[in-house]
């Protein structure tokens, strides 16, 4: 059966099932009664309280279904019903497999393909290893490498609740740029171990893609093999953030009549995406920019526990302006967010300049919300997709992958990035800008042609 049809036969396998009651009843009471139902199949998808009531929603297989919902109508309190779960649909026996470009219907193919035939590649390749980007899939492989300690806005949820996330990542890496990528998650937090294992399992890849690590560690383990890698490596986190960011930036300074350069810019949130950003303004022409996190503006005169923000603090912040965010973004041009939910009031935005540019990126519950900015903000963009103006990694790491696999660059510099930048924002034509359209959809065609010639030819002129 192929993998279409399984999963059309999804429903006739799995049931979800949503269960209601009333708030503060139990529910490991209810479901330990589930269990002893000997449903083995039984696994509890989510918990929630709301409106005074609280649900659960719980699959089950078909097989087991009569006796589970003969065990819930024992229970007067307990309201049950069958829903639909498009998301548990699509990740049915995960969202990704491996086939083979050339199917072996004969012992000529297998002689071809594997002994004795194979054994003339391998010696080919021993003689001259850079024959590995001609006869092995090497030349367009990925690994999307993480620890599964920075996930989405989960946290630090493991190696193997991170699957699903990567699982995804390849399949926009492969139905985006033809780019093979494959999971790696690692059940390790060392950042030596980290470093020692994508070293060992290097040889198979053209590229890797750290996703997910959490700061500062990130920071470390991209240095240590950028430097000890001769195959380009990305943190996307940091990087793809930077590089879609400073798009939506080129394009709304634009709209509002200003530049980069002349504006004063307050960074809320210095981690790993709020330094790489920072660094991306700086190459990009930006002058002043104040980064502010939980403990106030960061500046020159402070000597910091994170050697990164010490960096930061010399780099930043001409006028050492001190204090938290309603301080700092007094007269600001434009306000970035990386932090957190409701980091950022109206009454922020009312002390900003005139045509202020708010990018609240916080994911998925944003700085502000549009809804609270709405007559304050002149261009506003997050990182939802329900909203205009989204800023999403998406637009730069398929193109960029995709460039610098096709030219087999050796790292990533720059200025690579910055011309993947102006390519995305090259996207939006100047007859089509307007405040809510500065950055173009993922779904555009054009943004990961123009994102691989732009690395290209930046890879061949450095």
């Amino acid at each position: 059966m192929s993998v279409e049809a399984e999963k059309d036969e999804y429903k006739d396998k799995y049931k979800v099932l949503r269960l209601e009651t009333d708030a503060g009843v139990p529910w490991n009471t209810i479901t330990a009664q589930l269990a002893a139902t000997g449903e083995n199949t039984l696994s509890v998808l989510a918990e929630w309280d709301e409106g005074g009531r609280s649900y659960m929603d719980i699959t089950v297989s078909e097989s087991g279904y009569p006796q589970v919902a003969d065990a819930l109508s024992k229970w007067d309190t307990v309201k049950q019903a069958l829903v639909s779960d498009p998301v548990l649909r699509l990740h049915l026996d995960g969202k990704i497999e491996v086939v083979p470009k050339t199917p072996i219907r004969s012992r000529e193919d297998l002689s071809c393909a594997y002994t004795p035939g194979v054994a003339r590649i391998s010696t080919a390749i021993h003689r001259n290893p850079s024959l590995a980007y001609s006869f092995t899939i090497k030349r367009n492989t990925v690994a999307i490498v993480t620890d599964g300690s920075a996930v989405l806005g989960l946290g630090d949820i493991g190696p193997l609740a991170a699957m699903p996330v990567m699982e995804g990542k390849a399949m926009l890496f492969k139905q985006l740029a033809g780019v093979d990528a494959f999971p790696i998650c690692l059940n390790t937090r060392d950042p030596d171990e980290i470093v020692e294992t994508v070293k060992r399992i290097s040889p198979a890849f053209g590229g890797i893609n750290l996703e997910d690590i959490s700061s500062p560690r990130c920071f470390e383990i991209e240095r240590r093999l950028t430097e000890e890698l001769d195959i380009p490596v990305f943190h996307d986190d940091q990087h793809g953030t930077a590089v879609v960011l400073l798009a939506g930036l080129m394009n709304a300074v634009k709209v509002v009549g200003k530049t980069l350069k002349d504006c004063k810019i307050v960074i809320c949130g210095i981690g790993a995406a709020g330094v790489a950003c920072t660094k991306m303004l700086l190459s990009a022409g930006a002058k002043q920019i104040i980064g502010v996190d939980r403990q106030g503006a960061i500046v020159r005169e402070q000597v910091y526990e994170r050697e990164i923000w010490n960096w930061y603090a010399q780099n930043t912040n001409p006028d050492l302006e001190k204090r938290g965010l309603a301080n700092v973004i007094k007269d600001a041009d434009i306000f970035v967010g990386l932090s957190g939910p409701g980091a950022l009031k109206a009454e922020d935005i009312r002390n900003m300049r005139n045509d202020p540019i708010v990018f609240a990126l916080a994911n998925p519950v944003p700085e502000i919300y549009p809804e609270e900015a709405t007559g304050l903000v002149r261009v506003m963009a997050t990182g939802r997709s329900d909203y205009p103006n989204q800023i999403n990694n998406v637009l730069c790491f398929p193109g960029l992958f995709r460039g610098i696999l096709d030219c087999r660059a050796i790292s990533i510099t720059d200025k690579m990035k910055l011309s993947a930048a102006e390519a995305i924002a090259s996207v939006v034509e100047e007859h089509e800008l307007h405040e809510g359209y500065i950055i173009p959809s993922i779904f555009n065609p054009k943004v990961v042609e123009r994102v691989r010639e732009a690395v290209s030819r930046a890879a061949g002129e450095s």
